[in-house]
């Protein structure tokens, strides 16, 4: 007999969340901070609660998902033989030597840009900036940024309208791509490009080269995280600049101050909304018992806006303990992209700054995108131009 289903605390399809998700993240993590749900089973939403978790990874497990993951979905020790293969790609000698590419991109893209005019800004600058660098960094060619771009269109679209059946085929879509890149390479042996896709094809791990569906899921990591974080940070910063005229005129005044305010400002609208973990022993959360190996939600939309840590959560500060924020995570698990993801979103911003005297709502408040996604679907911009552009 199956065991009875619990009551649920809250339903995070419910209208009145997809339409304020930040108001309901913070309602709940005030008035029921561990809360249980059929779609999200135990959401965690205080700040002490999801930081306890992310640093003990003993009692807390990251293999959530029946799918290969990596190194996501995996635990030490197997966890950290692939962090250690993988955090190179990311150090700050790689990062250093892909800014100038990176500033190009923004520059251009920004350049293009209506002035005078409103602008949908998530189409017009933030898609196309995460796919552009994405490829950049990775040695993919120009010929994918459109099929990139259709596809991030079609992810949306099936996020959007919840069919578990366009979503499956979405992914296989994206797998199907990075197969042929391998392929690509492979076939070219010697010749195959001197770039970080190549390089993955001559990595080993434990003794042994990696299999296709190992690097296939290290790049569906990467890009898909890339693709749908990056964009909707430019979205959620550019939007955040245009409705605080002061904080863009102070950031115009002492660039330097930038990244900072970007990291500040997605504290308070996070790009992503949640992760998961599941605990390896029964454990006590918020006054609720949940067993062994039952999941749990990790709401960072919720813990990084905490009164607790935070005081008013919706005041930028930019002297905050960056320790505090859990933009990137924390832990054994936090984004190893960490360092490449805040280069991009200062080239990105800096770049519309300086283009612009004045970034300004054009519209009524965006819409926000679908869980799982955060930020905004559509952000209407007006951009002033800059003297003498």
């Amino acid at each position: 007999m199956s065991a009875p289903s619990r009551p649920a605390d809250w339903d995070p399809r419910a209208s009145q969340v997809l339409a304020d998700p930040i108001a309901a993240y913070d309602h709940m993590r005030r008035t029921c901070p561990v809360a249980h749900s059929d779609y999200l089973h135990h959401s965690v939403f205080r700040h002490a609660d999801v930081m306890g978790i992310v640093l003990d990874h003993h009692t807390y497990g990251n293999a959530a998902s029946r799918h290969l993951s990596v190194p996501n979905g995996m635990d030490p020790p197997e966890h950290t033989a692939w962090r250690r293969m993988i955090e190179p790609y990311f150090d700050g000698a790689r990062v250093a030597a892909f800014a100038p590419a990176c500033r190009e991109i923004a520059a251009a893209l920004v350049g293009a840009l209506p002035q005078q005019a409103p602008v949908e800004l998530m189409s017009a600058l933030a898609h196309p900036f995460a796919v552009q660098v994405q490829c950049a960094f990775m040695g993919w060619p120009q010929a994918l940024h459109q099929p990139l771009l259709q596809w991030v269109q079609a992810r949306n679209a099936a996020t959007l309208s919840a069919d578990p059946r366009a979503l499956a085929a979405v992914a296989t879509g994206f797998d199907s791509t990075i197969r042929h890149l391998l392929q690509e390479r492979r076939d070219a042996g010697n010749a195959a490009p001197d770039d970080i896709t190549t390089a993955l094809l001559r990595e080993t791990i434990h003794g042994r080269p990696l299999a296709e569906e190992e690097i296939v899921s290290i790049l569906r990591n990467w890009t898909v995280g890339e693709l749908g974080s990056i964009a909707s940070s430019v979205g959620i910063i550019a939007w955040y600049l245009a409705a605080h005229p002061a904080l863009q005129s102070r950031l115009r005044r002492k660039p330097t101050l930038l990244r900072a305010a970007n990291d500040e400002i997605l504290r308070i609208h996070a790009p992503l909304t949640c992760n998961r973990r599941v605990p390896t022993r029964d454990v006590t959360l918020g006054g609720r018992h949940i067993a062994a190996g039952e999941r749990l939600t990790l709401v960072w939309a919720a813990a990084n806006r905490d009164e607790a840590v935070f005081g008013d959560p919706d005041e930028c500060r930019l002297d905050r303990d960056p320790a505090l924020n859990l933009l990137y995570g924390a832990g054994i698990h936090a984004c190893p992209g960490a360092a490449l993801a805040r280069l991009e979103l200062e080239a990105v911003i800096a770049a519309l700054l300086a283009a612009t005297a004045s970034i300004e709502p054009a519209g009524s408040r965006p819409t926000p995108a679908v869980y799982p996604a955060g930020g905004h679907r559509q952000v209407e911009l007006l951009l002033r131009p800059a003297a003498g552009s």
